[in-house]
């Protein structure tokens, strides 16, 4: 089986947020069957959902693998796991999340994984550095994700500078 593209979206607000995006880049890399190509400069932005939390640290990467989606997501899971990631509320502050973007041009619609991410269209803090990686990045059905992000308010995104 030849590797498939997927692309990974990374967010952090808790216990150095920054480290726990850098680190995860990293260990993409880690992953059984999985190679991390590529990964977006780091980004700034405010919380969605919730005000009372930190600002989020966000990145997104382009990893080949040949794991099927769900084993991806398995995986990506086990990641989220050892940063200690605790679900307590829809949108809430973490030390990792990990979503999985797109994976080629599959569409799917699981119990546990929407593929391409549901709300990915609607968020400059994935797009930003999607297109940062894929300038002409188009999802299954045709949208140009550039215009997508266009229409999207990007006041709110900061891209961080390398050690800063």
């Amino acid at each position: 089986m030849n590797p498939q593209r997927a692309w990974i979206g990374l967010g952090s607000n808790l216990d150095d947020p920054r480290g726990h995006v850098e680190d995860a880049l990293a260990e993409l890399d880690c992953l059984p069957l999985t190679r991390c190509v590529a990964a977006s400069r780091l980004y700034a932005s405010r919380p969605l959902g919730p005000q009372d939390q930190p600002d989020f640290i966000n990145a997104v990467a382009l990893v080949e693998t040949r794991l099927s989606p769900l084993a991806l997501l398995d995986q990506l899971q086990a990641l989220e796991q050892r940063h200690r990631r605790v679900r307590q509320r829809r949108w809430g502050p973490r030390t990792l999340d990990l979503d999985l973007l797109l994976f080629d041009d599959s569409v799917l619609t699981l119990p546990r994984l929407t593929v391409p991410h549901p709300e990915m269209a609607r968020r400059a803090f994935v797009l930003v550095p999607l297109l940062e990686l894929a300038p002409d990045a188009r999802l299954p059905d045709g949208r140009s994700l550039a215009a997508l992000a266009a229409a999207l308010e990007t006041d709110g995104l900061t891209a961080l500078l390398p050690g800063a």
